[in-house]
């Protein structure tokens, strides 16, 4: 996993368009400007691109809110979650995890990953769980999307109980009502209209998609600020630096 901070132009980052200044988006991120100036802290705003049945990426996440937490003095914060998907071909229907991922990378190499994983896991005060199903990750995706309409927040929220789910407590993300109790507990409207259309919402998912992940190879993949990225599950010291970094680079 790279330690190095990449600079990198995102123009659609760094630039809204006028389209964009029309979106609830763009409404968010000049009240969360706004409302860093009044606190006198400067405004990290950070996109993540993941897929919501990427172990990395909960472990990214959770290393991630450890910087923030630690830096929180200093910094205002703004998550944003974009799609990606490692295995755009699987089925939605779910198959058993354990199957899956064995035929994917083999026999061995699913064992040392597993157990690779539930150590990771357990320095977070977590553990790691093998059973369930895995499968098309685009429900999840287009829930994940919804939410961040009703605020990064909330999206940050959904996200975290997506993966506790799919992780820990061995449950199908690609279940409707598995879905649906996620985004109750988080206070997401208009998710069981959103899952009971499968074709609502997929475009804008796919749009995301472009714009954010199409240039990446894998996840999970932060880019602070619209111009530094972090590939994979760093530790903490390595996002704390990242945001020392944003923040002279956005004061000069």
């Amino acid at each position: 996993m790279p330690s190095r901070l990449l600079p990198i132009r995102v123009p659609s980052l760094a630039k809204p368009t006028a389209l964009r200044k029309e979106s609830k988006h763009f409404l968010q991120e000049e009240f969360a400007k706004h409302m860093a100036s009044n606190t006198g802290k400067k405004l990290i705003q950070i996109d993540v691109s993941s897929d919501t049945v990427c172990p990395w990426c909960f472990v990214g996440k959770k290393n991630l809110e450890k910087a923030m937490e630690q830096t929180m003095d200093k910094f205002d914060f703004e998550v944003r979650w974009h799609p990606f998907f490692l295995n755009p071909d699987a089925p939605k229907e779910g198959v058993k995890k354990s199957d899956f991922y064995k035929t994917k990378f083999g026999p061995v190499q699913f064992e040392r990953a597993t157990a690779r994983m539930r150590e990771m896991f357990r320095g977070l005060g977590f553990e790691y769980d093998m059973s369930g199903l895995t499968g098309n990750t685009m429900d999840s995706h287009r829930l994940i999307t919804l939410a961040g309409h009703q605020g990064y927040d909330k999206q940050n929220a959904l996200v975290d109980e997506l993966f506790v789910s799919y992780f820990c407590q061995g449950k199908y993300i690609g279940d409707r009502q598995v879905l649906m109790d996620a985004a109750r507990k988080v206070g997401i409207e208009g998710a069981e209209e959103l899952l009971l259309d499968p074709s609502k919402g997929v475009d804008e998912v796919k749009e995301e998609l472009n714009k954010y992940s199409s240039g990446i190879s894998g996840v999970p993949h932060f880019v602070i600020n619209g111009k530094y990225q972090l590939s994979g599950g760093q530790p903490p010291n390595i996002f704390m630096r990242a945001f020392e970094t944003a923040a002279k680079d956005a004061a000069e």
